[in-house]
């Protein structure tokens, strides 16, 4: 990490002539997803996501207590100086927020009233009980909005980091020229998944856990962390990487809790398994996307400007006509064969005139 964080700061001066000081700062993962709902945290401006669960629970906003009954958190953010916001941008946001699969945006405005302040259109009744508590945990003070998400904390993470984007784009607070660069690092080893009902790897299964949570392998799999790594710049993942598992007794404890049984890791993994029986050195590595350095440094806005041969939406490529026909021959020789779907297409293009 020291190397690469190097890397860049040269990088940066010999490009931008931009100083980049250093070390660079490392955020915990579970810090990124609480302050900003994301594991690629934008740390240019503010807007962070401030839990108010405890301060709504007392409210009889149906929305609020049925996510807290279910065991889910509330949030929020606030717009400072958000006079711009009007109606119709509020409207289009809540619109935008269903559209990718929410329920709707709660939202406020605090305003000047008989010398106080008071809670101003949306869900002002509903939360106009808890008014002063609620200005002082978040901060607002009149001109501000405040804009709330609830429900489980990864659907309240997604909704109102949306949310906090697209109000840092309408209200134009990203600073020109500002680069921010951080680690984010102590990742969890391990996801669940509801639908499966079991562990599985965040990043992958041969990443190494974090030293001191070894012992939590079986008893708490959902509490360990990994030892992976990624540098994000303003909200933009440029590179990931991780230490790999070197101790033979740490990976087959990891396979374990991932549900690959002896006779599977056996079949799938022994020649590796095997390899670290003789002994494997601490080791492990980092993946740049080169190619979103360049489009940053350029000032790009898309990856196909800075890309020799961009593929459309289609994964067609408009200079080449990939993907192409692939001739028998050469399918023959990696053992594989058209579909029938396919040999149908072809000849029918073939007989076309």
């Amino acid at each position: 990490m020291t190397v690469m964080e190097g890397m860049a700061q040269r990088v940066f001066k010999a490009v931008l002539d931009v100083d980049i000081p250093l070390p660079l700062p490392r955020m915990s993962y579970s810090e990124a997803m609480e302050r900003f709902g994301i594991d690629r945290p934008d740390t240019r401006f503010g807007m962070g996501l401030i839990d108010v669960t405890d301060v709504v629970r007392t409210t009889d906003f149906s929305v609020f207590r049925n996510a807290i009954d279910a065991g889910g958190v509330v949030k929020c953010l606030v717009a400072k100086n958000a006079e711009r916001l009007t109606r119709k941008i509020t409207d289009g946001l809540t619109e935008e927020i269903k559209g990718i699969g929410g329920g709707g945006l709660p939202i406020t405005k605090v305003v000047s009233q008989g010398g106080g302040v008071e809670f101003q259109s949306g869900v002002a009744k509903f939360v106009k009980p808890v008014l002063g508590p609620l200005c002082d945990a978040v901060g607002a003070v009149p001109g501000d909005a405040l804009f709330f998400a609830s429900g489980t904390f990864d659907d309240v993470c997604k909704y109102l980091n949306y949310t906090r984007t697209r109000l840092a784009e309408i209200l134009d607070v990203i600073p020109e020229g500002v680069w921010k660069p951080l680690w984010v690092v102590d990742f969890p080893l391990f996801v669940w998944d509801h639908e499966e009902q079991r562990w599985f790897s965040s990043h992958h299964p041969f990443t190494a856990p974090a030293d001191e949570d070894v012992d939590k392998l079986e008893s708490d799999p959902g509490n360990v962390r990994s030892k992976a790594y990624d540098m994000v710049l303003n909200g933009i993942e440029m590179g990931g990487g991780s230490i790999r598992i070197h101790n033979r007794d740490v990976q087959r404890r990891v396979f374990k809790v991932l549900g690959i049984s002896e006779e599977e890791a056996h079949l799938k993994f022994e020649h590796f398994m095997e390899a670290l029986r003789f002994g494997a050195p601490p080791h492990g590595g980092i993946a740049f996307g080169l190619d979103r350095w360049v489009m940053l440094l350029a000032g790009c806005d898309s990856l196909r400007d800075v890309i020799a041969f961009p593929k459309t939406a289609r994964a067609v490529c408009p200079l080449t006509g990939a993907p192409s026909w692939v001739d028998d021959a050469q399918l023959a020789e990696l053992g594989l064969e058209h579909t029938p779907a396919v040999k149908a297409k072809r000849e029918a293009h073939q007989e076309s005139p």
